[in-house]
């Protein structure tokens, strides 16, 4: 009988902070925290695995894997979880692993799917053949992923990758994204994420059932398995954040052109 996986998950991409341990087998014991995420995960993020590993009894050279999301999400909580991710693979050093623990990084959105899956069939509802993941990006964009769902799960290859996309383009994005047969008016896709308040009047015509959903420690700790079993998992020093969006502010030159470009377009002599 194979010895259960010991996984460390920890994902800080929004303003929730989850750290799980478990082996992400189905009904398998699992050691959970959540708390306030994004920037403040830096001061919580390792007592919450101090205190889990306790709970646990298991030691950090103990883990066969330090699993993370890796983003999109806040820059700082995806910075914060690699580092600590790194750090904590770097301190399970030993003769017999010289670059230590293994670590997974996981996309955020496929995380985001999973835990939407995973309700929804806790919850006994009909699974859906889409999972579209939606994350706040901020500054009037959302992040976006697609994957394929069956009665096995979720497929971790995206039918459309993690992107942004401007709220007002989301419609025509989905239905462009979907697999030929499939529509949003027949519920074929599952819309899940955190986007709807901050985004509600942009979406009122927007068909397909909704959900709210985060990316969470657990959801990471059941797609571990298959995605170590395929080969995913990185040394610590090649584990990198995925931010998409590679910058979150514009220089003051930028916003002048900005401004300025926007005068000419709406000036009565232009065109």
């Amino acid at each position: 009988m194979p010895v259960p996986l010991r996984l460390l998950a920890l994902d800080s991409s929004t303003d929730t902070l989850s750290v799980a341990l478990g082996s992400g087998a189905p009904g398998a014991p699992m050691w959970h925290h959540q708390g306030p995420g994004a920037a403040q995960a830096s001061a919580t993020l390792l007592p919450a695995v101090q205190s889990l590993l306790a709970q646990a009894g298991w030691t950090l050279a103990s883990l066969d894997a330090v699993v993370f999301g890796r983003g999109p999400g806040s820059f700082t909580g995806l910075r914060t979880a690699c580092a600590v991710a790194q750090g904590l693979a770097y301190g399970a050093q030993s003769m017999h692993r010289p670059t230590g623990v293994p670590v997974l990084p996981v996309d955020t959105l496929l995380a985001l799917a999973e835990a939407a899956r995973a309700q929804r069939d806790a919850e006994g509802l009909a699974l859906p053949r889409v999972v579209a993941a939606l994350l706040d990006a901020r500054m009037d964009e959302v992040y976006v992923a697609l994957y394929a769902c069956d009665s096995q799960g979720l497929s971790p290859v995206p039918l459309a990758p993690p992107q942004l996309c401007a709220p007002a383009r989301l419609d025509e994005h989905l239905r462009r994204c979907l697999p030929a047969g499939l529509t949003l008016e027949a519920g074929d896709c599952l819309l899940a994420g955190n986007v709807w308040e901050a985004y509600a009047d942009a979406w009122t015509d927007l068909p397909g059932p909704r959900m709210h959903a985060l990316p969470t420690a657990p959801a990471l700790l059941a797609l571990a398995p298959a995605l170590l079993a395929a080969g995913h998992a990185v040394s610590a020093h090649q584990a990198l954040p995925l931010y998409v969006r590679d910058r979150v502010a514009l220089t003051t030159a930028e916003r002048e052109h900005q401004r300025l470009a926007a005068e000419q377009q709406s000036s009565p002599s232009a065109g």
